[in-house]
């Protein structure tokens, strides 16, 4: 009884934080742009958590981390080493700025009303709001899958009223505090899961008898429907190098325009932030994503206690918690329910926002003032999280995805359909409305034909994750061969546009005497 009541005074106090953060953040979402994006005046140290905490939910811990160590090993670690480097150093480094230099020169609030203002096309908008709303809510449904089976455990409470508990909670938030109330307790969660990752790797591996035991255990292991070399989960690439790289492409690059993620490039105050941003949310993916794919790498060892075929993959993790103290087993819970309460309040902010601005507001005969648009952002956060939740339901009860195949199919067909676009539009003139429209097309349709017809493709694009990391490369090479051969972009709107990159600035010099011989010239 008393460890009952420990966990549950664990959560409660979780959830009067994340509510009391919602209310106190309601003096900055008194407008659209402050509910949005937080007036565009968001430090480096939220923007980076809250980059961060979108990027790794219950997704990774529970589905990813264990399918993927079940698949590959130790070696499944280079996909948290993926992410790092490329999902978030890169990212910031190559997007951070000039998204942020150009959204707020374009006046764009959202992706679609980038893509709508960067290439002067008005239907390119209705198509990207489309595609956002209508594939992120089997994001949003996979968030729920993780939690399923640790509240089971740790309270013997039926699904459904875990997700009916985490939908309530985050509403509450989202709607009361807008976008700062989401990065706070972005924050936050994001502390919970650094110091939580560290606490639930050293207890698993003592499960096992240590780092060096485990290691040993896991190179004793074998397999021959995966691999028939010796150690082969212990290696450096792992049984399968080249599905293991489709996923690293998938789960990083595909942050590059998922629009979530870029988000937060909107919204950051200033160009220094963004450099300390870069460090801060580099260092948060390598100890969160490294931390969850090195502790699924070790799934292997489980095999007497786990029947894959009959639970699934997202049973490894959770098996691996089991005898956990009820402390340690309430702090899992709690980080697991971070990290989704994290990534859903980023979701459902993102499409409410892109429904209400792109569509709704646009249509014709439609007036819609500031607060019209604002108290239909908040309805619509109410409609988006109620159908993820039903999706969330049906697909528990009738065992229709494993998480990972949830996943796959957003990431894939909005990175497969943004990627090219978005990436292009920032740095070149040349790129055409064609050449977009020919990405969203090939990256949304690709996808879908994967889930619908499957024997139609080759073996290795079979999956939705490969076939996710292919359509993106596909949009890198799409928009610049289209765009050569269809009609240039008017040269005065490109002027335009990128004139945010020409902006003089005046300085005062360090050396104020300077070099007499240059003074000297007329």
């Amino acid at each position: 009884m008393t460890d009952m009541v420990l966990k549950l005074l664990m959560l409660l106090v979780f959830f009067a934080l994340m509510i009391a953060v919602g209310f106190y953040c309601r003096r900055h979402s008194g407008d659209v742009n402050g509910f949005v994006l937080g007036s565009r005046a968001v430090g480096p140290w939220l923007t980076a958590f809250a980059y961060g905490t979108s990027y790794f939910s219950a997704v990774i811990l529970v589905g990813y981390s264990g399918q993927f160590g079940w698949k590959y090993g130790i070696a499944s670690t280079w996909i948290g080493l993926g992410n790092a480097l490329i999902g978030s150093y890169m990212a910031w480094a190559i997007l951070g700025r000039r998204t942020r230099v150009m959204t707020q020169h374009l006046e764009s609030k959202t992706m679609p009303d980038f893509f709508h203002k960067r290439y002067g096309s008005a239907s390119l908008r209705t198509g990207a709001a489309l595609i956002i709303f209508l594939f992120l809510i089997p994001y949003a449904a996979s968030l729920y899958n993780g939690l399923s089976r640790l509240f089971a455990m740790a309270f013997d409470i039926d699904y459904t009223v875990c997700i009916l508990l985490m939908t309530v909670l985050t509403a509450i938030y989202v709607i009361a505090g807008g976008y700062m109330a989401t990065v706070v307790n972005d924050f936050i969660q994001g502390v919970i899961m650094l110091a939580g990752i560290v606490a639930i790797i050293a207890a698993a591996l003592s499960q096992f008898g240590g780092l060096s035991e485990a290691l040993q255990k896991l190179a004793a292991v074998s397999d021959p429907t995966v691999s028939t070399a010796p150690g082969a989960f212990t290696s450096f690439l792992g049984p399968d190098p080249l599905n293991l790289l489709g996923v690293v492409i998938l789960t990083s690059l595909g942050t590059w325009s998922l629009p979530q993620m870029t988000q937060k490039f909107y919204a950051i105050k200033n160009e220094s932030a963004i450099l300390r941003g870069t460090v801060i949310s580099t260092l948060f993916a390598l100890v969160v994503a490294g931390g969850c794919y090195f502790l699924g790498g070790f799934g292997r060892l489980l095999s007497d206690r786990v029947d894959v075929a009959a639970q699934g993959y997202d049973a490894i993790i959770p098996t691996m918690f089991q005898h956990f103290s009820p402390l340690l087993l309430g702090l899992v819970v709690v980080l697991v329910l971070a990290a989704s309460m994290s990534t859903l309040s980023s979701l459902v902010l993102t499409a409410s926002s892109t429904l209400t601005l792109d569509l709704i507001a646009l249509r014709k005969g439609v007036k819609m003032g500031e607060k019209q648009r604002l108290g239909t952002i908040r309805g619509l956060i109410l409609v988006f999280i109620a159908l993820s939740a039903v999706i969330a339901i049906v697909q528990y009860r009738y065992n229709i995805a494993f998480i990972a195949q949830l996943m796959g199919l957003s990431w894939g067909a909005m990175a497969g359909a943004f990627l090219g676009p978005y990436l292009y539009g920032l740095y070149s003139r040349r790129v055409t409305v064609a050449a977009v429209w020919i990405s969203f097309l090939f990256g949304t349709g690709t996808m879908l034909l994967n889930m619908l017809a499957k024997p139609l493709f080759p073996a290795l694009l079979q999956s939705p994750i490969n076939c996710g990391a292919f359509v993106m490369l596909a949009s890198l090479v799409i928009v610049p061969l289209v765009s050569l051969f269809t009609k240039a972009p008017d040269r005065a709107h490109l002027d335009s546009v990128f004139s945010c990159y020409d902006r003089a600035v005046t300085v005062t010099a360090r050396d104020s005497i300077g070099n007499p011989k240059e003074q000297a010239q007329p």
